[in-house]
């Protein structure tokens, strides 16, 4: 005689069931690849590295009425590269535009020169 049939689905369905399942779940084919990228990057601005006469003018006008100065602000604000930066702001304190308020051998920040002083 031969073997009964298991209408109620025994064993054998539910190995199969949970093969499926296995399968389905260590199949990584089916997700979206993860983008690096968070977005489009912002154009780097090249800043000069000589001064042309509206940024030389630019500086001895902006820079000496400023209150804070070190070589970053000046470098963002007219756009020049900071070892520009630097040797200008040397500059004005040479002429004595602007006084030297703390001197480090990384950073050094200046102030404007005031009639008092």
């Amino acid at each position: 005689m031969p073997p009964k049939d298991d209408k109620k689905g025994g064993k054998s369905k539910q190995i199969q069931s949970a093969k499926a399942a296995a399968k389905g779940a260590s199949s990584g084919g089916k997700q979206k690849k993860k983008k690096w990228s968070k977005g489009k990057k912002d154009a780097k601005s090249t800043n000069n590295v000589l001064f042309d006469k509206a940024t030389y003018d630019a500086l001895y006008k902006k820079v000496p009425a400023t209150k804070l100065i070190t070589a970053s602000t000046v470098s963002g604000q007219l756009q020049i590269t900071g070892s520009l930066a630097k040797k200008a702001l040397r500059e004005l304190a040479a002429k004595g535009l602007i006084k030297p308020v703390h001197q480090h051998s990384h950073q050094v920040i200046y102030t404007r020169a005031t009639a008092s002083a």
